[in-house]
């Protein structure tokens, strides 16, 4: 039986996810558990710590705490029902809750990485142009920065989104993937998906390129400057700046450009899988801590919050 995109109220879609798998998982439910908790405890408490701390408000902090903001959104998207389905027998979820669910993640990732390239211009800024930082890194600029970020991501995912909800289906579909995929939702269509399999290569090339080629290029423009400095305790100062950014842009991009050159075919699945945990579930956990280990401020602040806590637990108790 197939339904129209008019008529989506019936359609079913069952998420098989590591199904293929059933000795993982326990196992599996367990590691994805505690990587999501600490996502919302790293991520909430980055948040925290950046508002509570005057000397970390400042534009790369201010950047910071949005992508700690998005890292929590779409890993939130993804891993509650990811868990539940790893557990629960009835993996299904209804067409609707399918598209909300891709069109949230979409607008969180692809605002991540513009997100990404926001912070490399900061990094050029303050490293290339360091008596203009200040006037040039303005909070009306920084604010259209992050605005401009969250408006692309929402309007790519909602060109995308509604390019769906005009397919067909058939009342009960299996997608093998643990959320609602787009590809993996157009492989499913009985329509044709020309137009949607278009605008998803356009979206996706044009991300991926242009953050890309904004970010080597302010890196570039870094490393010119960096390298005109004398003194090597200077070039080492700059280059710590960048370096948990670096780590952020290399994972990031890295596990998406991996995800491009696997093949599409059954035995890839599995790497497929793998690979879209760690862009989902895995990279929205790392990027609190690669700024949090790297950071002296970050990490003044964390003991400074401990130690209040306990100075309040020992009152307490007297």
């Amino acid at each position: 039986m197939l339904l129209s995109g008019r008529n989506n109220s019936g359609i079913i879609f069952t998420l098989l996810g590591f199904s293929d798998y059933p000795e993982m998982k326990v196992p599996l439910f367990l590691v994805f558990l505690i990587i999501y908790y600490i996502t919302v405890v790293g991520n909430i408490g980055m948040i925290l710590m950046i508002r509570i701390n005057p000397k970390l408000h400042t534009p790369m902090y201010f950047f910071l705490s949005h992508l700690s903001f998005v890292d929590f959104c779409y890993s939130s998207i993804i891993a509650p029902k990811m868990l539940v389905n790893l557990i629960s027998k009835d993996k299904t979820i209804s067409f609707i809750d399918c598209l909300v669910q891709y069109f949230l993640f979409c607008v969180f990732v692809v605002t991540e990485a513009f997100l990404l390239v926001v912070m490399a211009y900061d990094r050029f800024v303050a490293i290339c142009n360091p008596l203009l930082y200040t006037v040039v890194m303005s909070q009306k600029l920084c604010v259209t920065l992050v605005v401009g970020s969250y408006a692309w991501g929402f309007t790519c995912s909602l060109t995308l989104t509604c390019s769906t909800i005009q397919l067909s289906f058939h009342s009960v579909n299996r997608i093998d993937h643990f959320f609602c995929e787009f590809s993996s939702l157009l492989a499913l269509s009985s329509s044709d998906t020309r137009i949607s399999q278009l605008l998803l290569f356009v979206f996706a090339t044009f991300n991926a390129i242009s953050t890309l080629f904004l970010i080597l290029l302010s890196y570039l423009f870094i490393v010119v400057t960096v390298l005109k400095i004398h003194s090597a305790s200077g070039r080492r100062k700059a280059f710590s700046t960048c370096a948990s950014h670096l780590a952020a842009i290399t994972i990031f991009h890295g596990t998406i450009l991996f995800l491009f050159c696997v093949p599409n075919s059954k035995n890839s699945r599995l790497t497929v899988k793998v690979g879209s945990v760690f862009y989902t579930v895995v990279i929205p956990m790392l990027n609190p801590l690669i700024y949090s280990l790297r950071n002296k401020d970050v990490q003044d602040t964390i003991k400074k919050v401990i130690t209040m806590s306990s100075c309040v637990k020992s009152d307490r108790h007297n």
